[in-house]
């Protein structure tokens, strides 16, 4: 599986059987790929990335260096959950950057969504790059490419699906998941022991939180996102909803008039929003039962700071797309 072409003979991996074989003919290509060099990966948390990580660190161990941008845009927990899974639990050689402020500053007054996308894409390969220029003896660049991001690149090697890493870093990559389907990925995710919940992490965008905090983010309203997302996280898995292929909140810039202890109360309207779709070129309306969506908006509007009212959105792609900005 040297090359960008998944061979018709290649059966879908499906079982764990297939998984473990598939898991133990990349540890020894990857053993011969590699031999004693240092490999370098941007591992963001998501289920491309972590199991990259995962298979290289049986692989090679510590001849990994893991690097993880928190830029503080990232879902309730998620940064903790790296550090606990990659560096307690499997020991891995982790380098936690915490950029959360240097990110915020940058961020500070810029409503424009594509300038917002553009100031974090560009501002993680920066700190990528200052990261990996303190590092000695590194050969190799280490990616989370699967299959769809080759056909989607028209079959160019180099699919940057960790941010868009600068060119100038010569490095051979190692893509040892690079011929499988996403549904493949997550298989051989558990057959590596990672947490469920990781290996089935939705689809996340690379700007994170920052496309979801609309317009001009600030600290205050960031913090009541996240907090008001985890309680839509929770509420969905106590229910049974977390086959939904995606759904999360956003936070406008903007207040509503509310009341609370019997006086006037401003705050923000937090918008569900949950899609089911196959390709993510079309998507269609999770219908929530309305008792989960009373609840959600009791706990949001009672245990959120900031937050006094909840709006579902309900409206399919097209017309609407899945993400607000």
């Amino acid at each position: 599986m040297q090359n960008n072409v998944r061979p018709e003979s290649m059966a879908r991996i499906t079982t764990p059987e297939l998984a473990n074989a598939f898991i133990k003919e990349q540890v020894a290509a990857v053993r011969a790929q590699v031999g004693d060099k240092k490999v370098l990966l941007a591992l963001s948390g998501g289920v491309d990335s972590s199991v990259v990580a995962a298979l290289l660190i049986k692989a090679i161990g510590k001849q990994l260096v893991c690097v993880h941008v928190n830029h503080g845009l990232m879902r309730k927990g998620e940064s903790e959950d790296v550090i606990k899974v990659f560096g307690e639990e499997l020991d891995a050689n982790l380098i936690y950057v915490d950029a959360t402020d240097r990110y915020l500053e940058l961020l500070a007054g810029v409503s424009e969504p594509e300038r917002k996308r553009k100031i974090i894409g560009e501002e993680f390969i920066k700190i990528f790059d200052e990261e990996a220029a303190k590092l000695e003896g590194i050969s190799f660049l280490a990616q989370g490419t699967i299959y769809p991001d080759i056909i989607e690149s028209k079959g160019v090697k180099a699919h940057h699906n960790v941010g868009g890493l600068p060119e100038e870093m010569e490095m051979e990559l190692v893509e040892p998941v690079k011929l499988l389907y996403k549904d493949e990925v997550r298989v051989v995710g558990e057959a590596l022991g990672l947490p469920h919940g990781m290996v089935y992490r939705q689809p996340f965008p690379g700007p994170g939180l920052g496309v979801r905090c609309l317009g001009a983010i600030t600290r205050d309203r960031l913090h009541a996102l996240r907090e008001a997302d985890a309680i839509l996280r929770e509420e969905f898995d106590k229910n049974g909803l977390n086959h939904v292929w995606q759904y999360f909140v956003a936070v406008p810039d903007f207040k509503s008039v509310g009341v609370r202890d019997g006086k006037r109360y401003e705050g923000w309207p937090a918008i569900i929003r949950a899609v089911n779709t196959v390709d993510a070129m079309t998507a269609t309306i999770e219908e929530i039962p309305y008792s989960v969506l009373h609840k959600i908006t009791d706990r949001i509007t009672h245990e959120v700071e900031g937050i006094n009212r909840v709006c579902l959105d309900l409206t399919p792609k097209p017309i609407g797309t899945i993400e607000w900005e």
